[in-house]
């Protein structure tokens, strides 16, 4: 867990990216960067980019990608410092690939940069998408990327947040122990896909909403991808009673909305299902 001395605070404006990611690291980041300058114009403290926002293509391109955590020089961390730097603001990476032990597996790795550009807390997803769809594919994330095992809740705009990465949306344990870590705001960027996406990705994001009693912010990759590839896209922001208050359409943009203190306050108060959990 990253822990800070902020203040709490009454709002504050969180935007939500939808990508469409290729092969091209150079014109993804190109993409990333225009977005948050849009998403930075309209006021937003802080941006949550979607998983595979750098990279969405062969696998072995992803391993060519990794990175070491931390390392200043290499291409995906440096430009996302220096967006986060530039537009004074809070950047959650959602998911790029992080070195690991087992080179041929790196982590998928969600990064949090302060608006200064401080590297503050990561998160190695947990659950890896190992699933057969039949007719729609067969996908075995972990032959690919390492698992992670910690649970990371920080502080950004005076708001606890809660990490997580796609799949991890599945397992709603995961996010009781982000609310026991003091997440107010969960952050939810995936790459989900069409088949899945079109009757679970609601369902899911409103489900944690309401049993969490927390906004959830789902940053999403949208569109065709490399190797036949489909994803759903709809980059949503839902307040803690489980209402849709920002959703985006079918292209690539970004959803803004204002996180109130005082909603997530009242919510909490009326229907106090945190404090009476018995199990």
């Amino acid at each position: 867990m990253s822990s800070s001395s902020e203040e709490p605070k009454p709002r504050l404006r969180i935007a939500a990216l939808q990508l469409s990611s290729q092969e091209s690291l150079a014109q993804n980041l190109e993409q990333v960067d225009a977005l948050v300058a849009r998403a930075a114009a309209s006021g937003a403290e802080l941006v949550v980019l979607p998983e595979n926002f750098a990279y969405m293509g062969p696998e072995s391109g992803k391993r060519s990608l990794a990175e070491r955590l931390g390392d200043e020089a290499a291409p995906i961390q440096s430009a996302l410092r220096r967006l986060a730097q530039r537009h004074r603001l809070g950047l959650i990476a959602g998911g790029f690939p992080e070195r690991s032990a087992d080179a041929d597996r790196p982590y998928n790795t969600s990064a949090y940069f302060t608006p200064s550009g401080e590297l503050a807390a990561t998160y190695r997803k947990i659950h890896l998408f190992d699933v057969d769809l039949g007719k729609h594919g067969t996908l075995c994330e972990s032959a690919n990327t390492s698992p992670g095992s910690e649970v990371v809740t920080l502080r950004s705009g005076g708001f606890g947040v809660g990490l997580s990465i796609c799949y991890d949306l599945r397992f709603p344990e995961l996010y009781r122990r982000l609310v026991d870590g003091g997440a107010e705001v969960l952050t939810v960027p995936a790459a989900f896909t069409l088949y899945t996406g079109k009757d679970h990705w609601h369902v899911l994001l409103r489900a944690r909403a309401i049993e969490s009693q927390c906004y959830v912010v789902a940053a999403a990759q949208w569109g065709k991808h490399p190797e036949g590839r489909a994803t759903y896209g709809h980059a949503l922001i839902a307040d803690p009673w489980g209402t849709v208050i920002a959703e985006a359409s079918d292209c690539i943009g970004l959803v803004c909305a204002d996180i109130e203190r005082s909603f997530l306050n009242d919510v909490r108060s009326r229907v106090p299902s945190l404090q009476h959990r018995r199990l």
